[in-house]
């Protein structure tokens, strides 16, 4: 197909030149956009007169029937530098002359920024949307174990008894977090650039609140050379998603540890693990890994879209270019790992047995022990110290804390008496840990409902 921008140049470009500025295999995915901004910008020049009626119905016609043959099949995307030049050309093909009349009062460089936000639109929803599914269904595994006791950890070495309800409450929180993060860059985006021209808008009387209102934008650009040239809303996404990916990869990595002999605490679905080509007793959590690592693609999506505008001059450069294929992978990297992550989730096995064995060790009620002296009246620090001699005895006898007699407990510390058991027992560690945030059933439940809430609203906007 013949350049858009042939009349000022006496050569054909090179091909090593096509093949550089070509973006039509990637910005493909924006067709539907595209024509569908072009379908509001023609209604608008048929209503302002600038073109006439006539014209303004058959590019519409057009259009439409271009965008119902690429969903079925029947057009192929092909042959074009964009998939700007593709739509109109194939208008032109079309309806004729009525056809070159589309880009009246337009270009590409608002075009595309046009196409790209209503494109990013989209798909925040859909990964908002699908980190909420993902918030539900840690709802629903965490009200069937409010009472499954397991070690906490810090430095990965056993701390303080909790309940793996409270850990998966934990992850979301981060998954509210992410979400409010992708609400707030839809706000912030939600702003229609087309009318901005190349860069100095038109001399066309135009009605770009029109065009706004027909896409169903929340408002105009304020300036028509940061509406061609911002991508800030790429980079916020990019970011939001960053952050999303990086506890995804926390919460595999958790579940990698959990899945191992060493652990035994989760085993994952059979339809969501593979094996080994030589160990045929292997069955390994490769969901998890796989989600793990391409955070870190992710993080260079990121970069690629911060460096690629970083040192750029007012206005459109073709240096962004470059945004859509990054931002592209962004988007289906972390819409694939939740798709995947979320049923594996849900079908994931739970060893609550040996949660509970791994809590029985480490000593990880020492602190419980330490707190029965104190509220007796013993100094928290003199309370430590004591407590600290006693597990270094337990560990030279091979027992826990609950198996040392009274009599030795006492020799430890002359307030020890036979309540001690009860305190230190761990469903009484977890009851008591009952402030608001806290791993006690009744504190992790207000935690469930809270997420709960946070989806209804969520659901309502």
């Amino acid at each position: 197909m013949a350049k858009l921008w042939t009349g000022r140049f006496s050569k054909e470009t090179d091909q090593s030149l096509d093949v550089l500025n070509a973006s039509l295999p990637f910005d493909c995915r924006l067709y539907r956009q595209d024509i569908t901004g072009s379908i509001a910008h023609a209604k608008m020049l048929a209503k302002q007169a600038i073109i006439s009626k006539e014209d303004g119905a058959a590019i519409v016609k057009g259009l439409q029937e271009i965008l119902a043959d690429i969903d079925d099949g029947k057009l192929v995307l092909q042959g074009a530098e964009d998939i700007h030049t593709f739509v109109e050309q194939e208008l032109t093909k079309r309806i004729g002359d009525a056809g070159k009349r589309l880009h009246t009062a337009r270009s590409r460089n608002d075009q595309v920024a046009l196409d790209l936000r209503m494109y990013v639109k989209e798909e925040i929803k859909s990964i908002h949307d699908l980190v909420v599914q993902l918030i539900i269904a840690l709802c629903e595994r965490s009200q069937e174990h409010c009472y499954t006791v397991m070690p906490g950890y810090t430095h990965l070495q056993r701390a303080q008894p909790v309940t793996l309800a409270h850990v998966w409450m934990a992850y979301g929180n981060m998954l509210r977090r992410d979400c409010v993060r992708l609400n707030n860059t839809k706000a912030l985006m939600d702003e229609m650039p087309l009318g901005s021209g190349a860069l100095a808008a038109t001399t066309y009387p135009i009605d770009r609140q029109y065009v706004c209102d027909q896409l169903g934008f929340a408002k105009i650009t304020d300036n028509s050379m940061d509406g061609v040239s911002d991508r800030d809303y790429c980079m916020e996404l990019a970011s939001d998603c960053a952050i999303l990916m990086m506890h995804l990869s926390r919460m595999c990595e958790e579940l990698i540890l959990w899945c191992s002999w060493e652990f035994r605490f989760v085993e994952l679905d059979d339809a969501f693990s593979t094996g080994s080509s030589i160990m045929p007793q292997k069955k390994n959590p490769d969901v998890c890994e796989l989600i793990r690592g391409k955070s870190g693609r992710v993080y260079g999506d990121l970069m690629t879209l911060l460096s690629m505008q970083k040192g750029l001059s007012l206005a459109y450069n073709k240096d962004m270019q470059e945004d859509k294929e990054a931002l592209f992978d962004v988007i289906d990297t972390v819409e694939h790992s939740l798709q995947v992550l979320i049923p594996m989730f849900l079908t994931m096995k739970i060893h609550e047995e040996n949660m509970e064995q791994a809590a029985l060790g480490g000593f990880i009620n020492a602190t419980d022990c330490a707190d029965y002296l104190t509220k007796k009246g013993v100094p928290f620090r003199d309370a430590y110290k004591c407590i600290g001699e006693m597990v270094a005895w337990c560990i030279e006898q091979g027992c826990a804390l609950k198996d040392v007699p009274l009599v030795k407990l006492q020799q430890f510390h002359p307030l020890f008496e036979a309540d001690v058991y009860e305190a230190i027992d761990l469903q009484t560690c977890i009851k008591e840990r009952k402030v608001p945030g806290g791993p006690a059933p009744d504190a992790v439940k207000a935690q469930i409902e809270a997420l709960k809430e946070f989806v209804r609203k969520e659901a309502a906007t």
